[in-house]
């Protein structure tokens, strides 16, 4: 009965682990089909850079609780006296002096505190340096999310040409077969299947690159080569789509600029930066008031007991740290200097970012327009008329490839006002939909 019990334990035990085991392969997987969404909250919690951003503040805030302790306090204790070398050397507490003594050093000039400001200054500096590092990574997966997106379109494209040209291969047998056309026409639409086949392999190769790189920043490093499907589309329906801001989409240039200047994390880390490199000016000149150490304690000299009183001051005769003072200086200038700067590099990127997406717009709608039906009409129109025999081979593979080209710029397009968006709403400080 007992080794039953215990057969029944094992086999309880095996079946556990193999639960836990399956559901943490679970909880690893990709998800498929994957949307933009479930991308940007997987790469956020597994990206090893954001983690290294945030091990970083961590560090910053380990700084800052040491930077806000105040200075050990000294307790000496010592004997004085003792007769090594003499051979009647007496009782031993009464032939030795013996100290135990306390000592403090009090720091002046605020130093304290001007130290835990600075730390406090560089903990927030990280943490905004945090939080851009998030920004950026959220771009990235976006722009290689939409790639993979705008290959998967292309793919579209090309396997539908190549349908319609390997429909057309199959007319020219049945017609060559009937003596209708020569051998030579058959033959040429053979050959241009070549470079219709060598789109779809191109554009292939596109989209299974596009979707490795978008796992290496989702962190699946040994699941790079697996396929999974992807749900967004490529054309932008609405300011939501795909986690556009609506704010981004429709404010104007000067309500853009306004929100970058409060809302970018990066422009804040210059400015903290600055904030923190004065604060240690002031901390290097506070350096140069000397620090008091102030004691006392119990001294026994033979058969005597007394009180041992004492302070220590530095004298700030050959340092006073100037050099210390002059590189905090160069430092806060330095600073100063890389915050105007960044601010600058910011309203640059809203300008351009602003001008990508009108211009965008407007290319996307032209080609709309202007083009795409056109192109998908004269492809059918001078299909048509090749099946009935009323036009050539020639005119009917120059239709496929304007066709083929039209589609490309478009979906090119697509992805560009899409990504111009994208951009418009990172360098402006939208936070992404969640």
């Amino acid at each position: 009965m007992p080794r039953i019990k215990k057969q029944i334990s094992v086999t309880l035990f095996m079946l556990f682990s193999v639960a836990c085991a399956s559901r943490a392969v679970a909880q690893e997987a990709i998800p498929s089909p994957l949307d933009l969404r479930d991308a940007v909250r997987i790469a956020l919690e597994k990206n090893p850079a954001v983690k290294a951003a945030q091990n970083t503040t961590e560090i910053a805030e380990a700084e800052r609780l040491d930077a806000s302790k105040r200075l050990n306090p000294a307790l000496t204790v010592g004997s004085e006296g003792w007769r090594t070398f003499s051979a009647d050397q007496g009782p031993f507490f009464k032939n030795q002096e013996l100290i135990g003594r306390f000592d403090y050093e009090i720091e002046t000039g605020g130093k304290l505190e001007l130290r835990t400001r600075v730390a406090d200054l560089g903990m927030r500096t990280a943490q905004a340096s945090y939080e851009d590092r998030k920004r950026r990574l959220i771009l990235e997966v976006q722009r290689v999310y939409s790639r993979a997106v705008l290959a998967q379109a292309n793919l579209q494209v090309a396997q539908n040409i190549l349908g319609e040209i390997d429909r057309i291969i199959q007319l020219n047998q049945i017609r060559f077969s009937r003596g209708e056309i020569a051998g030579g026409e058959l033959r040429r639409s053979e050959v241009e299947r070549l470079r219709f086949q060598d789109d779809v392999f191109a554009v292939q190769l596109d989209l299974r690159n596009a979707k490795s790189e978008l796992l290496a920043l989702l962190y699946f490093p040994d699941r790079l080569g697996q396929d999974f499907e992807l749900t967004d589309a490529l054309a932008v329906d609405s300011a939501q789509a795909g986690g556009i801001s609506l704010i981004s989409a429709m404010s104007s240039l000067e309500q853009l600029q306004a929100q970058a200047l409060q809302r970018r994390p990066d422009l804040a880390a210059a400015r903290l930066e600055e904030q923190r490199a004065d604060t240690e000016t002031l901390h290097q000149r506070a350096i140069r008031s000397p620090n008091i150490t102030v004691g006392g304690g119990y001294k026994r000299d033979g058969p005597f007991n007394a009180l041992v009183i004492g302070a220590t001051v530095p004298l700030k005769i050959f340092n006073r740290n100037e050099g210390g003072i002059s590189r905090a200086e160069a430092e806060s200038a330095r600073a100063r200097n890389e915050a105007e700067l960044s601010r600058t590099s910011l309203l640059l990127e809203v300008q351009k970012s602003y001008n990508a997406v009108q211009i965008n717009q407007q290319r996307v709608r032209y080609i709309q327009g202007e083009y795409l039906q056109k192109s998908e009409q004269s492809r059918e129109i001078v299909t048509a008329s090749y099946r009935l025999g009323e036009a050539n081979l020639i005119d009917l593979l120059d239709a496929e490839r304007t066709y083929r080209e039209t589609r490309r710029i478009h979906n090119q397009a697509l992805y560009d006002y899409r990504i111009s968006l994208y951009e418009l709403a990172a360098v402006v400080g939208e936070e992404f939909p969640r």
